[in-house]
């Protein structure tokens, strides 16, 4: 029985030192597993979150990228409006004075009018000048002009009244056309 109380003991001591052996190595190897399992995760987050950084760069980026371009568009815009603006005072000015210089023209034909003659044949017409505020003056130095013969044609400068008309009794017209 010796043998085979040695054989069981050694059987044993097998079993029992090959099986603590065993379970210690099994425990191990779990654990490093789970360690290497909790590391692959970390390392799976680091990439994410480098990506996730990466998106939030770009997207910081592109944020002033467009706010700049919105600025750039903004002072486009207000240099097209002060432009428009200075151009529309311009041509108000503009229409203001061209309605004056129309306003003034009318009082001078306004007070013309009474003196013009009619008859461009008219053996009494004389050259008269038109000074700024509307007088009827006589020119003496001016030639006078051959009156046109055709029909329907104004006659430019100069103007003639009869010989015989006062011109100290014209009163210039105050009416704004």
């Amino acid at each position: 029985m010796e043998i085979t109380l040695e054989a069981i003991i050694s059987l044993i001591g097998l079993f029992v030192g090959g099986g603590s052996g065993a379970f210690f190595t099994w425990r191990y190897m779990r654990r490093k597993a789970k360690a290497e399992a909790v590391q692959a995760e970390v390392e799976a987050a680091k990439d994410k979150q480098e990506y996730y950084r990466g998106i939030i760069d770009d997207v910081a980026k592109d944020r002033d990228y467009y706010k700049q371009e919105r600025d750039e568009i903004r002072e486009r815009m207000d240099k097209m409006a002060h432009s428009f603006m200075d151009w529309r005072m311009e041509a108000d000015k503009d229409r203001m004075d061209m309605k004056m210089q129309i306003a003034k023209l009318g009082r001078k034909v306004d007070t013309m009018a009474p003196f013009m003659c009619g008859d461009l044949q008219c053996k009494l017409r004389k050259n008269v000048v038109l000074t700024e505020d509307g007088a009827v003056k006589d020119d003496p130095n001016r030639k006078r002009r051959k009156p046109s013969t055709g029909s329907g044609t104004v006659l430019t400068a100069p103007v003639t009244v009869p010989v015989g008309t006062a011109t100290e009794d014209i009163e210039p017209s105050n009416e704004v056309v």
